[in-house]
């Protein structure tokens, strides 16, 4: 898979447990991801993007992943 393909990924991935579940991931608030990062995310896919997004949250970059969005 592509990087662009990814990125596309990531931006339609919707939290599939807990108190954000539904929400696509941009959606969910930053403190969310901040703690699992001192808590460990989960391991696979969803925890690489949940790594990711948390790093594109915490350099402000979410206006990059939000035109990826398909409605």
């Amino acid at each position: 898979m592509n990087n662009q393909q990814e990125l596309i990924d990531l931006a339609n991935m919707r939290m599939p447990f807990g108190k954000f579940k539904g929400l696509l991931l941009v959606e969910v608030p930053e403190p969310y991801f901040v703690w699992y990062r001192s808590k460990g995310f989960p391991k696979g896919k969803l925890g690489n993007q949940m790594q990711l997004m948390y790093e594109i949250k915490v350099n402000g970059l979410e206006h990059l992943i939000r035109p990826l969005i398909r409605n």
